[in-house]
């Protein structure tokens, strides 16, 4: 569950009496030229632009810096660059620290989008990606290569939901080479159940379209890092032109404020949930990181301070294309829509051999289809009934 303490940083973080002019929310300042009142007002501005003075629309309103205060006291980090999406941060995160002839190893259990960047732009440009499978653990640090310069992760991962020895491996990784950036995608946590800085993480991404946002409504990205990396980050997102509007940064400083409560909603009835569908004759395994048996719930145990709503399971067969479409063509509460997070609840197959298409290096579990489950707000039997219902459509 969050602690008192976040749920207070959550409503109080990011809301200087500068950032709200004495209302209760950040203002909205919409801007592209930020008007100098003197040349000295421009030169000030100017070789202040990176320090929250305002300079232009591109590096930031005061409602920009309202939210990077938020996202770094939250996240315990020393600045917070925003993007138009997650994969905008993820993508720019990873560049800001590489070039070409460079290395970089990634988690093998990433989001798709990850994987595709990775393998169709950065080995574009001579930089070159090894994937690892996450149950490597600490035995990671043998692909190290001497260009190797970043090291990102996904944990718990994408899909499947094994959590990684993250400490361990950072701490081996440091032995070799403390110069390497780690970078984590800190979603499925929204920086709140995982402190990813404190365990000595570098950068920690989030697509703040999911739990940030809440709604299904707006697309944002976010990158924490600390201070040995704040800089070069900050300056090569400038660079790339990463950025987005007033409106959109308000609505994310506004979401912050009932994260906590939504995030121990999402978590109370997923956990429900997971556990009615351990005892169901047709599921063979339930992937949410806070159960037993789950793949690296020792680590979830120790590192994580709580769980959200996104886990999957797999059934015991893999479904026909019309028994799939039986099962999911009728549900009344769980719709099907890419991304998560948003207070309704979501429902995605994974056949097993898409899933081995885009984890190809990765150990499968199993062999049956895989369903991957975002638990929203609606009360907890209603989603279950809706759940028992599909289930008896399958008749497996």
């Amino acid at each position: 569950m969050t602690t008192n303490k976040m749920n207070t940083t959550l409503v109080t973080a990011g809301r200087k009496k500068r950032y709200t002019q004495g209302g209760v929310n950040t203002i909205i300042q919409r801007a592209s030229s930020l008007i100098f009142e003197t040349i000295e007002h421009k030169k000030y501005a100017t070789a202040h632009r990176h320090q929250k003075e305002l300079f232009y629309g591109r590096r930031g309103t005061l409602t920009h810096f309202s939210l990077q205060e938020a996202m770094s006291e939250i996240e315990n980090g020393a600045g917070c660059s925003l993007y138009p999406c997650g994969v905008a941060a993820i993508s720019t995160s990873i560049l800001a620290f590489v070039q070409s002839g460079d290395h970089v190893l990634i988690s093998g259990s990433v989001y798709e989008a990850t994987r595709f960047f990775c393998e169709q732009v950065l080995n574009r440009f001579n930089v070159n990606v090894t994937f690892f499978d996450h149950s490597m653990g600490v035995d990671v640090v043998s692909l190290l290569q001497q260009n190797t310069k970043v090291i990102f992760f996904e944990s718990p991962g994408s899909l499947t939901m094994e959590v990684q020895d993250i400490p361990n491996i950072i701490k081996k990784i440091r032995d070799k080479n403390k110069e390497i950036v780690v970078i984590t995608d800190n979603t499925w946590s929204a920086g709140i159940f995982f402190n990813a800085l404190e365990k000595d993480v570098d950068i920690s991404v989030q697509s703040g379209t999911k739990y940030l946002a809440g709604h299904s409504d707006i697309m944002m990205g976010t990158s924490v890092a600390n201070k040995r990396c704040w800089d070069q980050l900050r300056e090569y997102s400038y660079l790339l032109g990463q950025t987005i509007d007033s409106d959109t940064a308000y609505i994310i400083s506004r979401g912050l404020r009932t994260l906590g409560a939504r995030l121990n909603q999402h978590q109370e009835s997923a956990l429900i949930i997971a556990k009615w569908l351990q005892d169901r004759p047709e599921v063979e395994c339930v992937n949410h990181p806070a159960l037993k048996g789950s793949p690296g719930h020792n680590f979830w145990k120790r590192d994580f301070t709580g769980s959200s709503g996104l886990f999957s399971f797999f059934l015991k067969t893999v479904l026909t294309e019309e028994q799939l479409s039986n099962y999911l063509n009728s549900f009344k509460l769980f719709k099907m829509a890419y991304s998560w997070g948003g207070y309704e609840s979501l429902i995605i197959p994974n056949q097993p051999n898409d899933l081995k298409k885009i984890r190809p290096k990765e150990t499968v579990y199993f062999d049956g289809t895989l369903i991957r489950l975002h638990i929203g707000l609606e009360h907890v039997q209603d989603l279950i009934n809706d759940l028992s219902a599909g289930f008896d459509r399958l008749k497996i």
